[in-house]
């Protein structure tokens, strides 16, 4: 009797979709750089020539799988954007279809969105300016019916109420707090909605509000701690522009004219600045807050001031902001964890404030929140042409907006 023909194989019809949703959540959980095709292509199941079948290398996925998310707001977006703007009403209901519309999206997509938070930097020059037209188109749909919705506001306030509403609603995509998914889409909507409702008061009408107190002034020049906070600063400098991968210690010594056995006599290695870098983050943002609580009147006073202090801080420390939440993945898994912990901790501090301001909200659900008004400040603090105390004190509001409490 023959021998039966051995059964054919057939490629699966979504193998390319399967092979993008892995890649998209391996780059947003660990990164372009620790990630390999070897690792994707056994999240899928296949072999590495199988995945090259579909993608010539890692840099082709990663741009496919950016570009996927970004399509898919578009695509999400489109029947929100073509409702009539006659009125301020109809308008007022095409912004409530594109909030739905971006938080359906942003919800089911959360576990990878971060790849645009952290991760577009890898993207060539081309490349990034295609995805930020995306994006731009997103943000011009909003535009568009906020004016007719609200004309009476001005552009620059325009563009800042609209780019906070979809901070608010992308901030879900830097965190894990887990809420019902009806409550999460109610938070998330008000949030919106505050800032597409919200008030910017004119920089000259805004009082400034006590923040963080001055650095210590450090030790400078030769001595051991300067030499040190010189290689920190570089350090910091470099990661944050090109990422902590594409950085050497050789990089760090140049810009500070060292040879790099002179880094090595103060840090083991490039993990050890970063770890350095990160520790120094942790220790002004708790300061700072500790600052804000034992100046403040009234949890709603302490918040406020929390707030401002949080919009100083990164004004200040820009490039260390970006690095405390971008790279800690590329630490020793115990420094990851206690550096988690200490974000967490500082969250949760936070969320205590909120709460109680605002009695009604849950633990999560004022977690939710402080994380949207954090948001806020991250994507748009890098966006501003001027940082100066009328911008502090103006984005400071929107935060404010953002949690609720810009009212009470």
């Amino acid at each position: 009797m023959p021998a039966a023909a051995p059964a054919s194989r057939t490629r699966p019809r979504d193998r390319k979709r399967r092979i993008e949703e892995a890649a998209a959540l391996a780059f947003a959980q660990n990164g372009y750089h620790a990630v390999a095709m070897q690792d994707i292509a056994a999240a899928v199941g296949i072999s590495a020539p199988a995945l090259y079948r579909h993608f010539p290398n890692k840099y082709a996925l990663f741009v496919q799988t950016a570009f996927t998310i970004a399509h898919r707001l578009i695509e999400d977006t489109d029947a929100a954007a073509a409702l009539p703007l006659d009125s301020a009403d109809e308008a007022h209901a095409a912004l409530d279809a594109l909030v739905d519309a971006v938080i359906a999206t942003t919800v089911e997509l959360r576990a990878t969105g971060g790849i645009y938070r952290w991760e577009g930097r890898y993207l060539e020059h081309d490349d990034r300016e295609l995805l930020t037209s995306e994006f731009r188109l997103l943000r011009q749909r909003f535009e568009a019916a906020h004016v007719v919705y609200r004309p009476d506001v001005d552009e620059p306030d325009r563009r800042l109420l609209v780019l906070g509403a979809l901070s608010a609603v992308a901030s879900i995509t830097a965190h894990r707090t887990v809420v019902g998914a009806r409550a999460l889409r109610s938070l998330l909507a008000g949030a919106a909605w505050r800032a597409l409702d919200g008030s910017l008061p004119a920089p000259d009408a805004m009082t400034a509000t006590d923040a963080a107190p001055p650095p210590p002034p450090g030790d400078e020049g030769a001595s051991e701690q300067g030499r040190r906070a010189r290689l920190i600063d570089a350090a910091i400098r470099q990661f944050a522009a090109r990422g902590y991968n594409e950085v050497t210690i050789e990089d760090v010594a140049v810009e500070v004219d060292l040879t790099p056995s002179g880094v090595y006599r103060h840090f083991d290695g490039k993990s050890a600045l970063l770890l350095a870098a990160c520790d120094r983050a942790a220790v002004e943002l708790e300061r700072a807050a500790l600052h804000a609580r034992e100046s403040a009147s009234s949890p709603e006073d302490a918040l406020r001031r929390l707030c401002r202090a949080y919009v100083d801080h990164t004004f200040s420390h820009l490039a260390l902001m970006r690095i405390y939440f971008s790279e800690i993945g590329n630490l020793a898994p115990d420094e990851q964890r206690r550096l988690r912990a200490m974000q967490r901790a500082h969250i949760a501090d936070w969320a205590a404030l909120l709460q109680a301001v605002r009695p009604e909200l849950g633990g999560r659900e004022a977690s939710v929140l402080v994380h949207a008004g954090l948001g806020v400040v991250a994507d748009q603090a890098p966006l501003l042409t001027v940082r100066d105390k009328a911008a502090a004190a103006r984005l400071t509001h929107l935060v404010e907006i953002v949690l609720g409490i810009d009212e009470r």
